[in-house]
């Protein structure tokens, strides 16, 4: 039979079928995108956590039910039939997918516990960093130097999690040691503003910097200043530029320096 012939005839048999494979897939579609959109919009409005894992699961229900919808008319598969074989295979598949469904089931306990949320700084195996998202399996945490790191959710619903507070996360402290018989007060002031103005375009808006005195030694008086670093920027770089504000500061004490050196 000539080919073109076998394609006529066949589409001739089919083209109802195509018909309504191809409107149920449009629709599906559709209210796949319009879902998406009004759901993440509610997400941003509400106290529910906004990730991807929740969007995701509607996502797989409106596809999952235009697909049973054309089983039986378009592929002549009986539903409760195809339910069944997955049913027994669910088993075998299970123990495969064993992690996978570690980690989805760690998504649901992060995400419905509020044990964290996308925009909270925390620190878990080692990495300190802000939760972008939380997905069908895996938290992405991106670093300050601009890493992202991904993370099971298996792990994290077992290892340790410590949840920061954003004044602690951004906080670099640099130690210094002034001399004996300066004005305390005098001096806490002008590092304050020294530090304020060389540190203006990095410094977190939100917090001013703060100056502690520790204690006494044999060459001064010990101290810490401790500042806050924009929420993109580097801790070491803020650090940088608070010590070099005040490296030549006349109530230094650079004994005490030299002498660690040695």
């Amino acid at each position: 039979m000539d080919p073109v012939e076998f394609f006529t005839q066949w589409l001739a048999r089919n083209y109802g079928k195509l018909i309504l494979l191809a409107v149920v897939l449009v629709v599906a579609a559709l209210i796949d995108k319009a879902l998406t959109k009004v759901v993440r919009r509610i997400l941003d409005k509400s106290q529910v956590p906004n990730a991807s894992i929740f969007v995701n699961i509607l996502r797989v229900v409106v596809w999952a039910f235009a697909i049973g919808t054309l089983l039986q008319p378009v592929f002549g598969v009986n539903p409760t039939t195809l339910f069944t074989a997955l049913g027994i295979g669910g088993l075998a598949v299970s123990l495969g997918l064993k992690d996978t469904i570690a980690n989805v089931i760690g998504g649901f306990g992060l995400m419905l516990g509020r044990v964290i949320q996308p925009g909270d700084y925390v620190k878990v195996a080692g990495i300190t960093g802000t939760v972008k998202d939380i997905n069908w399996r895996q938290t992405i945490v991106r670093e300050r130097n601009g890493n992202e790191m991904v993370i099971p959710n298996s792990i994290l619903n077992t290892a340790s999690l410590e949840k920061l507070d954003p004044s602690n996360e951004c906080l670099v402290s640099v130690p210094f040691t002034a001399k004996a018989g300066v004005d305390v007060e005098h001096m806490k002031a002008d590092i304050i503003e020294t530090v304020q103005q060389a540190t203006e375009s990095l410094a977190n808006p939100l917090y001013k910097p703060v100056v502690k005195l520790n204690g006494f030694t044999p060459y001064g008086i010990d101290g810490t200043i401790y500042a806050f670093a924009k929420n993109d920027l580097i801790l070491s770089t803020m650090a940088d530029a608070v010590a070099q504000a005040i490296a030549h500061a006349d109530y230094l004490e650079h004994r005490a320096v030299s002498s660690s050196a040695e």
